[in-house]
């Protein structure tokens, strides 16, 4: 795993303790952004909170894509949601509202078949949701972008970064789920998995679906077969930081040392937090991934000047 730092330390990163991810020596934009909170009050937005107008992407012959852009400083940061996820969640918001107290460019957005976005989700697929990213890329962000890539997100990330390496000059992923799907459906067995092509429809339990099921098409998961990264190296040279629970019970943290070792960059953390669940949206869960954004833009910049 030649490059490839578990919770890297160094005179520049914080100490990271698995169990609380205690901070020594916040820096610059984060200490202000927390210090411009007023005391007793909620340091990250709720849910639901709405900061930018809706805009929308039109698109021939593909699905308009809602978006929500903040304008600002390079390079930007484009946050890619998971599956089902639409750009209001948590970490969104929390990434957003950071931004703006950088300066710093930020563009949140909803998948086609989701949210605000039109299409229908029925006939979405990976490769259609690869495309999604590469529009609002190429269409809606200017200069260089830093990507945030949730779960299924983390996967597209990868894909965005290896279709567009001169616009992509980082990634961060949480529970970063590259070939998720695909390998989830693999490891059940065969019986079921004759059923399910036989059905058409895979009910895979989730305790994140309302209705603790996502009904998933077995034609979604064959064509998402021709998306998967890990067989072979993943041709990414950016900075790369994964961030990952321990007590995820929908991807496994195994998952991002594996994607660690696949890509190619020589500049790859491995950030794990020992009591984080899938979603890691907690409090400490948002710090770390605002400092590490904040440490990339940094890097970013160093490395500009």
């Amino acid at each position: 795993m030649a490059g490839l730092r578990l919770a890297a330390l160094g005179a520049r990163v914080p100490c990271w303790r698995w169990g609380g991810a205690a901070v020594f020596g916040f820096r610059r934009g984060l200490s202000a952004w927390l210090a411009r909170k007023p005391e007793g009050t909620p340091r990250w937005p709720p849910a639901c909170r709405q900061k930018t107008s809706v805009s929308f992407l039109s698109r021939p012959e593909l699905p308009n894509l809602a978006y929500k852009k903040l304008k600002g400083k390079s390079p930007g940061v484009i946050f890619i949601p998971g599956y089902l996820s639409n750009m209001n969640g948590t970490k969104a918001l929390a990434i957003e509202e950071f931004c703006k107290s950088l300066g710093h460019a930020c563009i949140r957005f909803d998948l086609s078949g989701v949210g605000n976005s039109d299409g229908n989700l029925q006939e979405c697929t990976v490769g259609k949701w690869r495309k999604d990213v590469l529009s609002i890329i190429d269409d809606v962000a200017e200069g260089p972008q830093i990507l945030v890539g949730s779960s299924l997100g983390g996967w597209l990330m990868f894909h965005a970064a290896i279709a567009r390496p001169q616009k992509v000059v980082a990634l961060i992923g949480i529970a970063t789920a590259v070939d998720g799907l695909v390998t989830q459906f693999n490891q059940l067995p065969v019986e079921v998995k004759k059923e399910i092509e036989m059905k058409g429809m895979w009910d895979m339990p989730s305790k994140y679906s309302e209705e603790g099921i996502y009904h998933i098409q077995y034609s979604f998961i064959k064509e998402a077969e021709h998306h998967c990264l890990l067989h072979s190296p993943i041709p990414v040279n950016c900075p790369v930081r994964l961030l990952h629970g321990m007590k995820d019970d929908v991807i496994p943290w195994h998952t991002s040392i594996q994607v660690a070792d696949r890509v190619v960059s020589t500049d790859v953390d491995v950030i794990l937090r020992k009591h984080s669940d899938h979603r890691m949206k907690e409090k400490a869960d948002i710090q770390l991934l605002v400092y590490t954004i904040d440490d990339l833009i940094d890097k970013l910049s160093t490395i500009v000047n």
